[in-house]
C-alpha cells in the first residue's frame, strides 16, 4: 500500500505526468526533457529526482548525460503503465510536448547519420572481403531459431542491428556499448514504435552492469576482435547468463590480414576453434555448435576473411561443427 500511496503520490502533478507521457515514447536526457516541456533545466530536474523517488522513472548515466526511461520492473511499471493509457492524448499539452518530441529525434537522427557518413568507407571495405552481412544474420536467426528469452543482451551492440533482427525472439533487449556516438545512431534506429521493448546502454564490457544469472541470452557480434583481451568479455557475458542461457559469438576466423591490424584497429587477427572453446570453457559454458561462413571465389590479392558462429551454453552437448559457403555478391 506504501509504494502505491507513493507512486500515485509522484505522478500527481501536470509536469511529472507530461513527462510520464514523454517517457513512454522512448528513453530522453535532461536536456531534451527540458527543451520538449519548455520547462528550466532545474525545474524539470526537480520533477525527475521526485518521479525516480516514486520509482516510476529509472534513471541511468552515460557519460555526462543522464538519461530517464520508465519503470520496466515490479508494480510500478505496472502502476506507470495505467496511468500513461489513461493520459488523453488529445491533450493540447501534451500534443505540443508530441510535436517538439519528434523535433527531438531529428536532431538525433542528423547527428547519428553523421557519424555514419564519416565511418561508412571503413566499414563498406570490411564488409567487401566476407560474406555478406545478410546471410550472416541469416545464419544468427538460424541458430536461435523458434527460441523466445526474457532477457537478452547484445554486447557491442554499435548500430542496435542485432538487437533490431532479433526483436521478436525478446520480452526485453539491451545493448551495450562503450561509444557515445554509436549509441545515438543506435537509438535513432531502434526508434519505433515495435522496437520499445529494446534499448541501449553505455557500458563496459569487461565490467557489465549487471549481477549474476541475469540473461537469457547474450550475444557477441564482431566486437571480440576489437578488444585487447576477449577472454575477460567471454567471462563477464558467462558471468550474467543464467545457468540455462545461451551465448552467441559471430566473429572473424583466424586470418593473416595484417592491414586490419594497422589501419582499422583490429586487435585480433581472427580466431580458431580451439581457442574459442578453451575460453568458453573457462567461462563455465559448453560449445554446442561451431558454423563457418565463407566466400566462394577469391578477392584483390587472394585475401578474404571467414566469419565463425560459436553457440555456448551450460550443458555438455558435444561440439558439432559446419561449413556454409555463399557466393559472392555484387560488390
Amino acid at each position: 500500500m506504501d509504494r502505491l500511496l507513493n507512486g500515485l503520490r509522484g505522478a500527481g502533478e501536470r509536469t511529472r505526468l507530461r513527462l510520464l507521457f514523454v517517457l513512454s515514447h522512448g528513453e530522453f536526457n535532461v536536456k531534451e526533457l527540458t527543451q520538449i516541456l519548455g520547462q528550466s533545466q532545474p525545474r524539470v530536474s526537480r520533477h525527475l529526482k521526485l518521479l525516480c523517488e516514486a520509482g516510476l522513472l529509472n534513471r541511468f548515466r552515460e557519460g555526462s548525460w543522464v538519461l530517464f526511461r520508465l519503470s520496466q520492473t515490479g508494480r510500478e511499471a505496472a502502476l506507470v503503465r495505467m496511468i500513461v493509457e489513461l493520459l488523453p492524448g488529445d491533450d493540447p499539452a501534451l500534443q505540443r510536448d508530441l510535436k517538439r518530441l519528434e523535433h527531438v529525434r531529428e536532431h538525433r537522427a542528423e547527428v547519428a547519420q553523421e557519424y555514419f557518413c564519416n565511418n561508412a568507407a571503413d566499414w563498406d571495405l570490411i564488409r567487401s572481403l566476407h560474406i555478406s552481412e545478410g546471410k550472416v544474420e541469416d545464419a544468427m536467426m538460424a541458430t536461435l531459431e523458434g527460441r523466445h528469452f526474457e532477457t537478452f543482451i547484445d554486447l557491442g551492440t554499435g548500430t542496435g542491428r542485432i538487437l533490431e533482427l532479433f526483436s521478436d525472439s525478446f520480452t526485453n533487449g539491451i545493448g551495450i556499448d562503450m561509444n557515445r556516438e554509436m549509441l545515438a545512431f543506435a537509438r535513432s534506429n531502434l526508434d519505433k514504435p515495435d522496437l520499445a521493448h529494446c534499448h541501449v546502454r553505455q557500458g563496459d564490457l569487461f565490467n557489465l552492469p549487471y549481477d549474476n544469472n541475469i540473461a537469457d541470452a547474450v550475444i557477441v557480434h564482431q566486437v571480440l576482435h576489437f578488444l585487447d583481451d576477449p577472454q575477460s568479455a567471454i567471462l563477464e557475458a558467462g558471468r550474467i547468463l543464467k545457468p540455462d542461457g545461451l551465448l552467441l559469438i559471430a566473429d572473424f576466423g583466424r586470418h593473416e590480414l595484417e592491414f586490419l591490424r594497422e589501419t582499422y584497429a583490429h586487435r585480433r587477427l581472427g580466431f580458431d576453434d580451439d581457442q574459442m572453446i578453451e575460453w568458453v570453457e573457462a567461462a563455465g559454458l559448453k560449445i554446442q555448435k561451431t558454423q563457418n561462413l565463407n566466400l566462394e571465389g577469391r578477392l584483390g590479392n587472394d585475401t578474404q576473411l571467414t566469419v565463425s558462429l560459436w553457440l555456448a551454453a551450460g550443458g555438455g552437448i558435444p561440439a558439432q561443427i559446419d561449413g556454409v559457403t555463399g557466393k559472392v555478391e555484387q560488390l
